[in-house]
Order: structure tokens, then sequence, then C-alpha cells
């Protein structure tokens, strides 16, 4: 079910016409996170209050992600081509297609509009200020994404799916999916969204690490090495702020031989953080069409993976 979801995500991706008439899951995910914050995250109150509303949250979301990942599976259980209906619900929650589509764009933005709609483009992808970035940045910008995306978007999701079916696949999405709504650090959300953001830590650290490791077996289709991926991945994933997100950000820099990371300006404020191989060379228009060389190597690998695990069960 996992491979057929794979390749129907990788081949379909997220139709249009299909969502333009029926909210995404992910949208209702959203939606039943923003109630809850609305109900739950109270300004007037201390850290300790608003930390166990966050909690409280957190259990909801999780609660009802699996109880409706399990009702799901044994309904499907029970109809004919069940199992064809599970891999179309799971290719909703991975995110192959829209990932290459969305780096893409920023690479044909460039040749199209050159770097004013390259800011445009990249916007769609990262929250830093786009008019601070010039063209190396955008460019770093965006293959950034594209690892990082590539484990909590594609890895992720694809690997609780293996080990708990849907309802480890929906409880994954409602959880990141909270992480990037509520798990940031500002006056609002550091407090409440600190629940979330952990258990999306926790839920993301073996994913992550093999994430980084798909990437760096890739290297050669990009033409890097697998050795010094690893390497440049080993040395520095620990430098990056998150916990999770420095593997497959180093590993990319590594396969690829590019600098990432670095300081960068999100809503106005500086955020001075250190490179990622600093050796590397500069990115370039150039080097997204690599990285997206290096990102269909690797989920190919992925869905090797599992067509020869399946077969071996």
């Amino acid at each position: 079910m996992l491979v057929m979801a794979l390749v129907l995500d990788a081949l379909v991706g997220d139709p249009r016409a299909v969502w333009g008439h029926i909210p995404h899951p992910v949208v209702l995910m959203g939606q039943l996170i923003g109630v809850l914050e609305q109900r739950l995250n109270d300004a007037a109150q201390t850290e300790a209050p608003r930390r166990a509303g966050g909690a409280l949250a957190l259990a909801i979301l999780v609660f009802v992600a699996f109880g409706i990942g399990t009702g799901l599976t044994i309904l499907l259980r029970h109809i004919p081509f069940g199992s064809l209906f599970v891999a179309v619900l799971a290719s909703t929650l991975l995110a192959q297609r829209s990932l290459y589509e969305h780096i893409a764009h920023v690479g044909d933005a460039f040749a199209e509009g050159g770097l004013q709609a390259a800011r445009v483009s990249v916007a769609r992808v990262v929250g830093r200020d786009p008019e601070a970035l010039d063209e190396p940045a955008i460019c770093r910008a965006a293959i950034e994404s594209c690892a990082e995306n590539f484990s909590d978007g594609v890895l992720a999701p694809a690997f609780w799916f293996a080990l708990f079916g849907l309802p480890g696949l929906i409880t994954y999405k409602i959880v990141n999916t909270a992480d990037s709504m509520i798990g940031h650090r500002t006056e609002r959300f550091e407090a409440f969204g600190w629940a979330s953001a952990r258990f999306d830590d926790l839920l993301n650290f073996l994913p992550a690490r093999l994430s980084g490791l798909l990437l760096a077996v890739a290297a050669p289709i990009a033409g890097g090495s697998v050795s010094r991926s690893i390497s440049i991945m080993w040395r520095d994933a620990r430098r990056h702020r998150s916990p999770n997100a420095g593997w497959p950000e180093s590993a990319a820099a590594g396969a690829l031989d590019l600098a990432l990371g670095g300081p960068r300006q999100y809503a106005g404020q500086s955020v001075d953080d250190p490179y990622l191989n600093p050796e590397g060379h500069r990115a370039q228009p150039g080097d997204i069409t690599r990285a997206l060389r290096l990102l269909l190597a690797a989920c190919g690998l992925e869905i090797l993976i599992y067509g020869m695990l399946a077969l071996s069960v």
C-alpha cells in the first residue's frame, strides 16, 4: 500500500481539480489546530497554564488523528479494493510531486522573470524576507527547503505509515502541521506550542537521519560523492539550530558541494546561523536543477527500498 501511495503521489501529486472542490486533509487539520489554539491559548495567562493548554491541544490532536486513522483502516478493510483506497488516502499526505514542483518553480522563475520573479517564487516555500535575498541566497533557500521537506514531507510520513498504517501517517501529519502553525518561538506561541514542537522533534528524529542517508547515497546522481556527503552530514548536522533539519540539509550540502545555512532574515530580524559545508561554493540557479535530481533519486531509492521490503514479507 505504501509503494502504491508513493507511486501515486509521484505521478499525480495534489490535483487542483479535486482540492478545488473539497478541502485537503491538511487544510482540515489546520482548521482544527486553529480552533484549539483560539480556545486554549489565553495570552492573559502565565507560561505554565499556556504550556498545559498546548499539551492538552496536542493530546486532542493525537487522539483525533489516531482515532480517524484507525476507523478508516477498519472500514476500508471490509470493502472491495480497500487497500487501493488506503493507498489513495495515504498519497494525499505525501509531498514528493508538490515539493518538486515548488522548488522547480523557483528555478524556472530565474529564467522567466529574473531575480524579482525568483523572490516571489521562493517566498511561497520559505519564511525569509524575500527582498533581502540576492541570487545565491534565493538558491540556497530553495535547496535547503528541498532537503528539509524531503525529510518531513516525504520520508517521515512514509516511515510512520510503514510502522503504523493510516493511524501513524495521520498522527504524524497533524503533529507536523501543528509544529508549523504553533511551534514558533514567538510571544504568542513559545509556551503554547512547546509540546507540539518537541513531539514533532521526537517523531522526526529517525526519519531526519534516514533522509540524510538517502540523500547521501543519491549524491552521484547530482555529481557528488557518497562518502563526502556522509562526512559533511556527520560533521555539520549538529551545527543547525534544529535537532533534525541539519541532517538532510548538511547531506545535501555535501552531495552538491554547496555552502548552505548561514545568516538570514525572518520578519525583519537577522538570524546568524553557521554555514553547513562552509568550504562549498555559493549556490547558483543551476544548482537548483542538481538539487531536484538529488530529490528524484532519493525518492526513487525510497520507493525501491519499500518495494524490496514488501516483497520480502
